[in-house]
């Protein structure tokens, strides 16, 4: 079982919204279960059980993980695919974020959408490793710091900004042959308090997930902008980018295994200010 993956086909997002097979998801995540062991727990009836599993196997959200004999009836064990899941914005294509249609670097919403492609473009290149069976190279940095004055917010802006440009003005060769571009974002944006985030949100992504590199809170910002409030949380994360952008491979990383072939390769951190491009 996965820990975490990306459910790009607007069919299968709708079957794993549907509140009934989001419960089964989540049964099925701790462990595997019958469709009669299932009903007792839902109180559902077996029949009804058995169908909602049906359309979730067919749509990838679970898996067969053994049958067992019981009187005269072979029970299938059901299993999810993963512990949890995240709704790529490719099931919905045609209205999905784009970031590119403005840039705010203090806009909150220009932040979600920054988060929304992180899922996309990293959920698709997942995908695509699996596939290929090959190791994709990532990177996040996920920290929190707490500010004693909002011109403390700004002056760590100001540094924060001047730092990462520099080391992409270092380390980027547009002229590279055989280079590859790389993604960087970083966020700044208000932690979000344990109690704001409901249970409803969590269940939206069934289990929100970080597989991508502990970014999921760019969407539990919702609201807040990214300069307001205190103790911002701040997330950075360089790594390959399906775009131009700047060259950054980390040697924790690099040396860690070989980068994935299927396709190009996307890590970034959400973010509500982009400190270099």
């Amino acid at each position: 079982m996965l820990d975490v993956t990306v459910i790009e086909d607007a069919e299968a997002a709708a079957v794993s919204l549907d509140p009934i097979r989001a419960r089964l998801l989540a049964e099925l995540a701790a462990g595997p279960a019958s469709a009669a062991m299932l009903a007792g727990r839902v109180g559902l009836p077996r029949q009804k059980v058995n169908y909602h599993l049906k359309t979730l196997e067919r749509h990838g959200l679970v898996e067969l993980a053994g049958e067992r004999r019981k009187g005269n009836v072979t029970e299938r064990l059901m299993r999810a695919t993963a512990a949890s899941y995240v709704i790529s914005p490719l099931a919905l294509a045609a209205v999905q974020p784009d970031p590119d249609r403005f840039r705010d670097q203090l806009s909150a919403r220009w932040l979600l959408a920054l988060g929304a492609r992180l899922v996309r473009d990293v959920g698709s290149l997942v995908t695509g490793a699996a596939k290929a069976r090959k190791r994709l190279a990532t990177y996040a940095l996920d920290g929190e710091v707490t500010f004693a004055t909002a011109a403390d917010r700004a002056a760590f802006i100001e540094e924060l900004t001047a730092g990462v440009g520099a080391l992409i003005r270092k380390y980027h060769d547009g002229d590279a042959e055989g280079g590859r571009p790389h993604r960087i974002v970083v966020a700044v944006h208000p932690t979000v308090k344990p109690e704001a985030v409901t249970e409803a949100g969590a269940e939206a992504v069934t289990g929100a997930g970080a597989g991508a590199g502990a970014v999921t809170e760019a969407g539990a910002a919702a609201g807040s902008d990214a300069v307001a409030g205190p103790g911002p949380e701040v997330v950075a994360g360089p790594g390959p980018a399906a775009g131009p952008g700047a060259v950054a491979r980390p040697d924790a990383e690099v040396a860690a295994g070989p980068e994935a072939e299927a396709g190009p390769e996307v890590v970034e951190a959400p973010a509500g200010r982009e400190a270099a491009r």
